[in-house]
């Protein structure tokens, strides 16, 4: 599969191919070159896994209203019960 194709896969199939290509690099009897082209395809399937998320992560964060704003979130192990 060639790069442009790589960025045309929903984060579900980059994933699927992904978790495809992990298991085919645990089959140690793999030649050398065949195993650096397989990194190479799970590099670039990671990196689109990446961008697939940040981008649902970015229109999650554009429908919050500005007050809830992760920036200004506290993760609750540090929120005092005590403070109001």
């Amino acid at each position: 599969m060639a790069t442009d194709d790589f960025a045309k896969l929903s984060y579900e199939a980059a994933k699927a191919k992904l978790d495809e290509v992990v298991l085919r690099l645990e089959d140690k009897d793999l030649p050398l070159d065949d195993m650096v082209t397989l990194w190479e395809q799970g590099e670039k399937l990671a990196d689109v896994c990446e961008e697939r998320l940040a981008g649902a992560r970015a229109r999650l964060e554009a429908l919050r209203p500005t007050e809830l704003k992760p920036t200004e979130l506290k993760p609750i192990m540090e929120l005092d019960p005590d403070e109001d």
